[in-house]
């Protein structure tokens, strides 16, 4: 029997409907498995800690648990000791004070799609939400600081980060460099955006991916920046998008040339980027300010675009003079120094390092800081 083809729009659009649903469907059950799964690990790991199960049944506690479970289960294949492990400082990372005992309730009889929601309500950020190997490499950084550890969890969730990319952000210490540029941002921008802007800088910005090295200029360093632009931009943060580089800016008869300008769309926003490879000086942000001005009158359209922010990253600074600076500033201003020397995989899409591999790179940094 010949195949018939119907060609009514309604019943294509139908087709297409189905097909996403069918898609909506798979990623939904694909989470509320993960979220069972690491709802499990997590109550496993609160029963060893709450039982005291170690101080009870010896030291040898997880190469027992691990052997017995397997044997009662044997086509599960995440009870090894390591695993265990993991389990235990799961629970600690966030533990029963963080949990009221209704929600821990819950947690023992898993089938309830509402134990996420409430946990989301209870610790502001839904830890059973990211894949467990995620939630390993968060332990392996952070077991002791939950602070940073939510921070990784959120931002894993907010951005879609890979494992290979979280490994990336808890190398060169995103925690600690994020929102930490010296700015003006809440006397220049309105209360709704400032917050927001200020969090989307970073200082130190972590530039070893260009693979520069040694003594450089900045035309080396700008186009090492741009031959690696997917790095750069996962670098710059949320929604950075690349418009130019030595944008050209027709003021009369003058011809201005802006290093490296982007759109930010969360702020919806352009975003003006000088790399300076000196010593921050007063000129840098008063050359930052006309170009951020110019880009505000040629490029900004009203109704669509925010204020143009600036952004300087430079290759030192001196607090107290750039406080200074932007003090003195009419522009939103941010100023960053860049670090060549951090630990960064040199390709953010390829094989994942290893954690022995990390601890052992960030051991020679620490003994490296202790010989100087």
């Amino acid at each position: 029997m010949d195949q018939i083809t119907i060609s009514d729009n309604s019943y294509i659009q139908w087709v297409s409907q189905l097909s996403k649903r069918y898609h909506r469907s798979q990623i939904k059950a694909a989470m509320k498995v993960n979220r069972e799964v690491l709802c499990f690990y997590w109550s496993l790991g609160r029963d060893i800690v709450t039982l005291h199960a170690e101080a009870k049944w010896g030291s040898k506690l997880m190469k027992n648990l691990s052997r017995d479970l397997k044997a009662q289960l044997p086509d599960a294949t995440c009870f090894s000791e390591t695993n265990l492990l993991y389990m235990k400082n799961f629970y600690l990372l966030f533990p029963m004070a963080e949990i009221t005992p209704q929600l821990v309730e819950q947690i023992d009889n898993i089938d309830n799609d509402l134990i996420t929601q409430q946990l989301v309500e209870q610790l502001g950020v839904d830890i059973f939400a990211i894949p467990w190997g995620h939630i390993s490499r968060i332990i392996d950084r952070h077991k002791d600081n939950p602070d940073a550890a939510l921070f990784f969890v959120r931002k894993t969730l907010d951005e879609g980060w890979s494992r290979d990319v979280l490994l990336n952000f808890l190398s060169t210490d995103l925690y600690e460099r994020e929102g930490k540029a010296l700015t003006n941002f809440k006397n220049m921008l309105p209360e709704t955006s400032s917050d927001l802007a200020q969090e989307l800088t970073r200082d130190p910005y972590c530039f070893a991916f260009t693979g520069v090295t040694g003594k450089h200029n900045e035309r080396a360093l700008k186009d090492a920046l741009l031959n690696n632009v997917t790095q750069f931009l996962l670098e710059l943060g949320t929604g950075f998008a690349y418009v130019g580089k030595e944008y050209r800016l027709q003021i009369d008869v003058k011809e201005k040339f802006i290093d490296l300008l982007f759109y930010n769309l969360q702020l919806s926003c352009y975003v003006v980027i000088e790399v300076k490879i000196g010593e921050f000086d007063f000129q840098d942000v008063g050359q930052l300010q006309g170009y951020v001005v110019a880009a505000n009158h040629l490029l900004r359209k009203e109704g669509r675009d925010n204020p143009t922010i600036g952004i300087l990253i430079c290759q030192s600074k001196n607090n107290t003079l750039a406080q200074y600076a932007l003090e003195g500033s009419n522009q939103p201003i941010a100023i960053s120094e860049y670090d060549l020397q951090r630990l960064y995989p040199t390709n953010v899409e390829g094989t994942i390092p290893t954690i022995a591999e990390i601890e052992d790179s960030l051991n020679r940094r620490l003994n490296s800081k202790d010989e100087l």
